[in-house]
């Protein structure tokens, strides 16, 4: 007869070993569930795809574990599970965390799981993110009228493309299809770089994004709110009318700072039309630019942001960029 509470007990120690001590889909802090057929110990939103994927759940801590279960348990872990399921993930496939869209979430578990696209042995043939080539409908936004339409796109490894026409495919695809060719043409751009360098390169990083208001050229100009996006890969700054435009009115391409390239605070004498009053001032060698917070707070973030990739060494890319902006 199955003792239950020592079984239980034994299931909370399993649970709290350094290598289950995470959701084993994606990361979360103490798990509370168990997927027994697989041995996994998961967080409560990745164990609902599990349910729905007919894979066996309990609780580790309200529910009752027979002998035959907690030995399910005891023989696997997240660990080994880890090693079978996950053993060949391309090293461009983006790997959800705790707080990601719950479709990441669930695309990642049907994947290793249900599809088995890791384990060298897929149940189904290669999924197009991994064949270089890939076409089907996405929505994109027009210049002119800023909606959105659907238009056939076709992304191309062997040229490093995305091409798209005028004339719905699952998303998780078409990203991790996209990080794909990103990642292939940064080895080919960088030959000698490791992974560990080139992954944070397959998609922008956008330091910092948010409202400032910005004067034009001249001193006596009127303060307008504008959108900002500073993408510290590309050390530029991106303004844009609204949050939501496909195309920015302008960019500032950040050098650095020992080449005349300057953040500081900055309260303007002649300000006009501005409702904020927190100013900051970037200075590239041939234009002053002067921008207003709404927030104190927002000042700081923006002036450490800016500092940020003025204080760093600029690549040859770096230069190439700022060549093609100027």
């Amino acid at each position: 007869m199955a003792n239950y509470e020592k079984n239980a007990n034994i299931i909370l120690k399993l649970a709290k070993q350094p290598e289950n001590s995470r959701c084993a889909d994606c990361g979360a802090h103490d798990p509370d569930w168990a997927v027994y057929r697989l041995g996994l110990f998961v967080c409560l939103n990745c164990s609902n795809t599990h349910r729905n994927l007919s894979n066996m759940v309990r609780s580790i801590k309200m529910d009752i574990w027979e002998d035959e279960l907690v030995e399910l348990m005891k023989s696997s872990g997240n660990a080994s599970a880890q090693a079978f399921y996950e053993r060949a993930v391309p090293a461009y496939y983006y790997r959800p965390r705790e707080n990601d869209y719950i479709v990441l979430r669930d695309q990642w578990i049907k994947a290793k799981y249900d599809r088995m696209e890791f384990t060298e042995e897929p149940k189904n043939p290669p999924l197009p993110y991994t064949t270089g080539f890939h076409e089907g409908i996405l929505w994109k936004k027009g210049k002119k009228n800023m909606r959105f339409l659907k238009r056939r796109f076709v992304l191309s490894q062997k040229a490093f493309t995305l091409s798209y026409f005028n004339k719905e495919n699952e998303i998780v695809v078409w990203y991790n299809a996209i990080r794909a060719v990103r990642y292939a043409y940064l080895k080919s751009a960088y030959p000698t770089g490791s992974d560990e360098e080139l992954i944070p390169k397959i998609t922008r990083n956008y330091l910092k994004e948010g409202y400032m208001e910005k004067t034009g050229p001249l001193q006596n100009d009127l303060f307008r709110k504008r959108w900002f996006t500073l993408d510290s890969q590309k050390r530029t700054l991106f303004y844009f009318k609204g949050q939501l435009d496909a195309v920015e009115l302008g960019v500032i391409f950040m050098g650095r700072e020992s080449n005349g390239y300057t953040a500081k605070e900055h309260v303007p004498k002649h300000a006009r039309g501005n409702k904020w009053k927190y100013g900051i001032k970037m200075e590239t060698p041939t234009r002053q630019f002067v921008f207003m917070c709404e927030k104190e707070s927002d000042q700081k973030e923006w002036l450490d942001a800016l500092r940020q990739v003025i204080q760093r060494p600029m690549t040859p890319q770096d230069y190439n960029t700022e060549a093609s902006i100027k």
